[in-house]
């Protein structure tokens, strides 16, 4: 990560957001994989489509739902 660049955290982003995910701050080994298999990972663009009562983002063609606490683990840039 570019130390010179601001990342924010999923659950800062607005509704209609565009932007990419440049990490995932997770231990969580099972966490990972259920990111990876949704197709969530570094270098992806994604756009939140919904926030509340859970997060849901667009991945390429398909969608995530994802809990606040997932959402707070994904970092990105909206420089797309």
């Amino acid at each position: 990560m570019n130390e010179n660049q601001t990342y924010l955290s999923l659950p800062e982003l607005k509704i209609g957001t565009k932007a990419m995910v440049v990490k995932i701050h997770t231990e969580d080994e099972g966490m990972l994989r259920h990111l990876m298999a949704m197709g969530i990972i570094q270098g992806v663009t994604i756009v939140v489509e919904r926030r509340f009562p859970s997060y849901v983002v667009k991945v390429g063609r398909s969608r995530a739902a994802l809990d606040i606490e997932t959402a707070r683990t994904i970092y990105v840039t909206q420089n797309v």
